[in-house]
């Protein structure tokens, strides 16, 4: 989620379980005869952390120069922030800082929130194929939540590509963003469409995925697609960097450039909830 500073470009008009597609309403659908060659299902005691052969927490923001965002959390990797939540699901929580913690900020002395970004980085990655997460957004002023990917190319980014699966940004409750950064078109430049819910994203749960083929992106929600994105769709000189492995990263973000500060009504904790991660096709894990 390096995006800052944001101009949307709308291009729209786009234990283990065996696997599944999407109902209309992001609930499971019948097993299907596909399979995930990874998946994550967060079966578990509350307050678990999420399995480490799997997953990193990476923690800080002033280090990271408030992740690239003059974001306001800083990551944790304490079971406030992520861990089970006993009920089959993995929650990652945004929270205001405790009471006299010094956390150092990039945008001031001390970070005002706490919150948790995990990453499948060495561990899990999609070469080719579909990733669907079924998750339930927080919402609020000043809040980000992400589910994205970035490029396992070694290449500094934007040079690494990202794939943004879902964003939805502070003050759109109903909106939720599909975005693609590389080279020459990252930041307020990324290519990007988006689909509206028919309520806000925290309400219900929702399967947010992406297919990631061969010269074509496509991103949907609950089994619907929104968005595809292909090369001759790219600024010149058209540079597709997605031809790779690609790891996962899920985080909540708080304050920056997007969707600017908190306020009285931002929730607390604000809390992506995540049902499962499934990725089908070829890749790593």
């Amino acid at each position: 989620m390096n995006r800052r500073t944001r101009l949307a470009v709308v291009l729209a008009l786009g234990g283990l379980l065996t696997a599944c597609v999407s109902a209309p309403d992001g609930r499971p659908s019948p097993p299907s005869a596909e399979r995930p060659f990874w998946q994550a299902e967060f079966g578990g005691p509350a307050a678990t952390r999420p399995p480490e052969r799997f997953w990193t927490t990476e923690t800080g923001n002033r280090d990271a120069e408030g992740w690239g965002n003059n974001e306001l959390q800083y990551y944790t990797d304490e079971a406030e922030n992520s861990a089970l939540d006993g009920a089959g699901h993995l929650a990652i929580s945004a929270r205001p800082a405790p009471a006299g913690s010094r956390l150092p900020c990039h945008t001031q002395e001390f970070c005002p929130w706490t919150s948790a970004r995990l990453t499948t980085e060495g561990k899990v990655a999609l070469a080719r194929g579909r990733v669907e997460i079924r998750a339930k957004m927080p919402t609020g002023t000043g809040l980000l939540p992400a589910i994205w990917m970035l490029g396992d190319n070694g290449v500094e980014w934007p040079g690494q590509g990202e794939i943004d699966i879902c964003e939805v940004v502070g003050g759109e409750p109903r909106t939720v963003y599909g975005t693609a950064h590389g080279p020459t078109y990252f930041n307020e430049n990324g290519i990007d469409g988006s689909t509206t819910l028919a309520a806000d994203a925290s309400q219900a749960f929702h399967t947010y995925a992406v297919d990631k083929q061969p010269h074509r992106i496509t991103w949907s929600v609950d089994g619907k697609s929104y968005f595809t994105l292909t090369p001759p769709m790219l600024p010149a000189p058209r540079d597709w960097v997605f031809e790779q492995d690609m790891h996962l990263l899920l985080n909540v973000a708080v304050g920056g450039d997007w969707p600017g500060p908190p306020d009285t009504s931002t929730p607390s904790p604000a809390t992506m909830t995540v049902d499962y991660v499934r990725f089908y096709g070829e890749g790593s894990a």
